[in-house]
């Protein structure tokens, strides 16, 4: 079982930056690929970025490449989302989210098994 909390969100101006992080429990955070999502009001909930479990493929939405950037560090438990250049398209809660498949489709919501509470981020233009 791994439980995943996410932190770092807050209200940004357009063209901000901001950094979230999600710390996992459990022993076996580095055989576990962690994601990204975020679900604006009314909009389905939609893949930002994933990182495999051992770091050596990382996946983004096209709407954000250039500008979000993953991160993990396994020996925290934790994997960051590295936002800059923030646009008002980008406001929605952001979820992090641990699966311990393989050789999956990783920006598919439903190949997660654990999820965090959501941290809101909010952009002003």
């Amino acid at each position: 079982q791994v439980q995943v909390v996410e932190s770092g969100g807050g209200l940004v101006q357009a063209g901000g930056s901001l950094r979230l992080s999600c710390v996992a429990s459990g022993r076996t955070f580095g055989s576990y690929a962690m994601g990204w999502f975020r679900q604006a009001p009314g909009k389905e909930r939609e893949f930002v970025t994933a990182k495999t479990w051992s770091g050596s493929s990382t996946y983004y939405a096209d709407s954000v490449k250039g500008r979000f950037t993953i991160s993990r560090d396994n020996a925290k438990n934790t994997v960051y989302l590295q936002m800059n250049n923030l646009k008002p398209e980008d406001t929605a809660v952001y979820y992090c989210a641990a699966t311990g498949r393989r050789n999956i489709d990783y920006a598919a919501w439903q190949e997660y098994s654990y999820w965090g509470q959501g941290t809101q981020v909010t952009v002003s233009s």
